[in-house]
């Protein structure tokens, strides 16, 4: 034992502070559901009772129709006979500004997913290597290490490692409340802001998602208008994650922050505007890595440009979404059919989920509920959530993800994610849901958790212990990572 201690050692001391650092945030109970999955994931014939993943944000639903386009135009490929000519030109060194026919197509894209309300240009995109790779771009340009971001909570858990991990860049909550399904609040924005100075920090940003990951809900105009004038009274950047813009399959509209710059009424420093969107919500492409910066602040732009070195989107992968993107008649079909389709998933689900007395947070966009199981808890505690989780996870064979790992700080709340699989397997994750919640209450083992109180006092509900793993096997025990997990690759 002490030889492996004194190794241990040694390797900290060898490597450095981000190396030896648990920034990457690895220990969130968000990616605990992953390791969960990836030791026993669900497959209908070969591990029918393994668990079903439900906390990825993948859009799956429109897949046929994005296969179809691939294979009536293989000439945009440049790995097929019929592409085979534009080969020794895209595989040779590209311009890290990108190729201007994809700079082109996705500012097309993105006007098309705002309705055709506003217009990008093309001279303004700086690629990156998807979201994850965009936001941390940004907060290299915009703040310097110990600096802050503003961020309605609750918020997507990976912000802590896309801002903060490399970058020494800090992230204080705006507390948003169920009381008022979780709106942002000029008090609450104010209080976060004054806080942050008592604690002697300084304030360079406020990051927004929209439509919002846990929430599935848009910001409405007045809203986004009073971030505006709110970032230009501090004089702080507003970065805007529209990542799920194309994800809105209901009233009301999706409205870009794009849009309200443009409006008669607002007096806006544009230098303080900055989007990030990928392909990997919209299109269901997170295999892609096709990340944007567009930003209205020129310095910001070369500069960004500079560090996109460090992450470019591979130019085959441009060239073939260049055409795919720029086919107009197809981008819109995409975008109406994908509409379709989620609003049809997220009414059966939500209906099946109501019949057993579960409610969601009322939402309209994203690939995800925000599920209400405060009534399953016997108290409000984060250890009585953590303690119902581990019984969704170990008996109920579900990931979902809790709410504490998106800092919301009303327990009981669960993201469950609803696009990223077919209908037969939906079907079985409902049918586990309905028999959990209909299950009689009976004593079970739960496993505890670390730091927390006795797990079985937590729950209200309660299921059959069958095999309970205990929590320590899901984090000390090695096993296969699936090739789907965000531990090796996309931004969920």
């Amino acid at each position: 034992m002490s030889s492996i201690m004194g190794w241990k050692q040694q390797q900290h001391h060898l490597l450095s502070k981000i190396a030896n650092s648990d920034g990457h945030s690895e220990d969130s109970l968000y990616f605990d559901g992953w390791k969960a999955y990836d030791k026993d994931p669900y497959h209908p014939t070969q591990n029918p009772n393994g668990v079903i993943q439900m906390g990825l944000a993948e859009n799956q639903l429109c897949f046929d129709l994005i296969e179809d386009w691939t294979k009536r135009h293989p000439e945009a490929s440049i790995c097929t006979a019929e592409g085979i000519k534009g080969f020794k030109d895209i595989a040779t060194f590209q311009d890290y500004h990108g190729l201007l026919t994809f700079r082109k197509a996705v500012a097309n894209f993105m006007g098309k997913v705002r309705g055709g309300r506003v217009t990008f240009d093309p001279d303004r995109i700086v690629m990156s290597g998807g979201a994850t790779g965009a936001q941390e771009l940004l907060a290299f340009c915009l703040a310097d290490p110990g600096d802050a971001f503003l961020v309605p909570s609750p918020y997507y858990p990976a912000f802590d490692r896309d801002l903060r991990w490399r970058t020494g860049v800090q992230l204080f909550p705006v507390i948003c409340e169920s009381s008022n399904n979780f709106k942002i609040t000029m008090a609450a924005l104010e209080d976060a802001y004054r806080k942050a100075q008592e604690a002697n920090v300084r304030v360079k940003g406020l990051l927004i998602t929209n439509p919002s990951n846990p929430l599935g809900t848009v910001l409405d105009r007045d809203t986004l208008k009073s971030l505006v004038r709110f970032i230009n009274q501090k004089n702080i950047h507003l970065v805007c994650d529209e990542i799920y813009a194309a994800t809105v399959f209901n009233h009301p509209n999706f409205i870009s922050i794009s849009e309200i710059i443009n409006e008669e009424d607002i007096s806006c420093n544009r230098d303080l505007i900055h989007l990030v969107y990928s392909l990997s919500k919209d299109m269901g492409l997170p295999g892609f890595r096709v990340g944007i910066v567009y930003s209205y602040n020129d310095a910001v732009v070369n500069c960004g440009r500079k560090m996109s070195s460090f992450g470019l989107v591979s130019s085959q992968t441009q060239y073939l979404l260049a055409s795919m993107l720029s086919d107009n008649e197809f981008v819109e079909r995409l975008i109406e059919e994908s509409g379709k389709r989620l609003a049809t998933r997220h009414k059966v689900f939500t209906a099946k989920l109501l019949e057993v007395g579960i409610t969601c947070l009322k939402s309209n966009a994203g690939l995800f509920c925000w599920m209400d199981l405060r009534p399953l808890l016997k108290e409000s505690t984060v250890e009585a959530e953590m303690a119902l989780w581990r019984v969704i996870i170990d008996e109920v064979k579900l990931n979902v993800s809790p709410g504490s790992s998106f800092h919301c700080t009303e327990p009981g709340w669960f993201r469950v994610c609803f696009a990223n699989m077919d209908s037969e397997t939906m079907e079985v994750a409902l049918q586990r849901i309905q028999s959990f919640v209909r299950k009689p209450k009976e004593a079970a083992e739960v496993p505890v958790a670390v730091k927390a109180k006795p797990l079985r006092n937590n729950l209200r509900l309660s299921f059959t212990r069958t095999r309970s793993r205990r929590f320590e096997e899901f984090v000390m025990s090695p096993h296969l990572i699936s090739p789907h997990s965000p531990l090796v690759s996309a931004r969920t």
